[in-house]
């Protein structure tokens, strides 16, 4: 992780903003949020300024959503961040960044879902629409949507790594979780749109339902269990079969053993980033942390049963 030396700032945005959207320049500026990858800030009421600070991917992802983004949107049946307009590096900031439009609510690493029922179905409706069969040229995943046994060797250095630091209790359980998702049988149907990181900081809720669904950069085509596994990292203990009886397509038995693969693998990212001291991640995400531990004790209680 490697943030932008340059400092970004209210006035920032506005100068950008008149530089390149000189329309959009009289509306107030405010931050917003401080991600892992991009700052955002609000513009007004309405409208969001979305600037990498961090990895040097953020600036594909950003463009991508700008591409992609907003002919999806008007299929889905939650609140997403529609791109507006799009910044180009300048010599004011070298890196590209967006205008979206601002989606209300508190990101679920900070507000978890609280009203399952309600937000398993949401959930399950959105992804109904999303998992739409992609068009050719659709942008493929970094690391996402494939095969999870491409995934293996990287899985299991992290595994060794959190359980090295003493962050799980049972790591053989979580490696049999894994092994069995890998064992699945393959995704044979066409590539699907999927959002691609669909873990509780990129959820919005609002009176303990989810509200809302953000950070589109990950957007791709591929086997629908990588999102499908956010109903073991979202939802409250007890909701993941309500989800599947309201997902469609119902997901067959192997797209489902898949899905436990992927949700082991993103619970296990958001250990690594809830600790600062983990694979060397500067600062960490300390909100990351526990609904990532308590995923992973859902998805093991799968095989003890």
């Amino acid at each position: 992780m490697t943030h932008t030396e340059i400092e970004i700032s209210a006035e920032l945005v506005r100068e950008l903003l008149r530089d390149q959207h000189p329309d959009l320049a009289g509306h107030p500026v405010r931050l917003g949020a401080r991600g892992w990858d991009n700052q955002l800030w609000r513009l007004g009421d309405d409208l969001a300024v979305r600037l990498p600070w961090a990895t040097e991917s953020a600036d594909e992802l950003l463009r991508k959503e700008h591409a992609w983004l907003p002919a999806l949107a008007p299929r889905l049946p939650l609140p997403v961040p529609v791109p507006q307009r799009l910044g180009e590096p300048s010599e004011r900031f070298p890196r590209p960044w967006i205008v979206t439009t601002w989606v209300p609510g508190a990101p679920a690493d900070h507000a978890p879902a609280t009203r399952g029922e309600d937000s398993a179905d949401r959930l399950a409706g959105f992804l109904t629409a999303l998992h739409q069969p992609a068009p050719d040229g659709a942008p493929t995943g970094r690391d996402r949507g494939g095969a999870l046994a491409d995934l293996s060797e990287g899985f299991a250095e992290g595994l060794d790594s959190i359980a090295g630091a003493g962050l799980i209790p049972d790591p053989d359980a979580v490696r049999t979780v894994w092994e069995d998702a890998v064992a699945a049988p393959a995704w044979t149907g066409p590539p699907v749109w999927l959002h691609g990181d669909l873990h509780p900081a990129n959820v919005l809720t609002a009176d303990g339902a989810i509200s809302a669904v953000i950070d589109f950069g990950d957007l791709c085509a591929g086997d629908p269990a990588g999102d499908l596994a956010s109903a073991w990292v979202l939802l409250p203990d007890g909701c993941v079969e309500r989800f599947h009886s309201g997902y469609r397509p119902a997901a067959d038995a192997a797209t489902r053993r898949r899905a436990r693969g992927w949700a082991v693998r993103q619970a296990l990212g958001g250990i690594m980033v809830g600790d600062a001291g983990v694979h060397g991640r500067p600062g960490g995400k300390a909100s990351w942390g526990p609904p990532a531990q308590a995923a992973l004790r859902r998805l093991v209680a799968t095989i003890r049963r």
